[in-house]
């Protein structure tokens, strides 16, 4: 059974990087887009990164505007979201999520909190 556990989340000032860490397992990766989703207080989760697990291809949310970037390591079964110039708005617990091309269902990871302050 796919696993994903996420690491790297804290507490950081605005402007400050965060660089968070998801290792798979459980799973033959090949054909999975693997991503990054994240969910504040009273909002729905919505998309921040992905990334295709052998094609490389990435796609980010409109808001991420290149402070963000999405990266794998086929050697440490991980994926891992850089995050950059970072704003209050940006406060959220974040998911990794791995989603084999050809269905529908997701994996999710337990999360990760980041919190910035302005």
């Amino acid at each position: 059974q796919v696993q994903l556990v996420e690491s790297g989340g804290g507490l950081v000032q605005a402007g400050g990087s965060l660089r968070l860490s998801c290792v798979a397992s459980g799973g033959i990766f090949s054909d999975y887009r693997m991503g990054w989703f994240r969910q504040a207080p009273g909002k729905e989760r919505e998309f921040v990164a992905a990334i295709g697990w052998s094609s490389g291809q990435t796609s980010y949310g409109d808001f991420v505007k290149g402070r963000f970037i999405i990266s794998r390591d086929y050697t440490k079964n991980s994926v891992y979201l850089q995050m950059n110039s970072l704003k209050p708005e940006d406060s959220a617990v974040y998911y990794c999520a791995a989603r084999r091309v050809t269905e529908a269902f997701f994996y999710w990871g337990q999360g990760t909190q980041v919190t910035v302050s302005s």
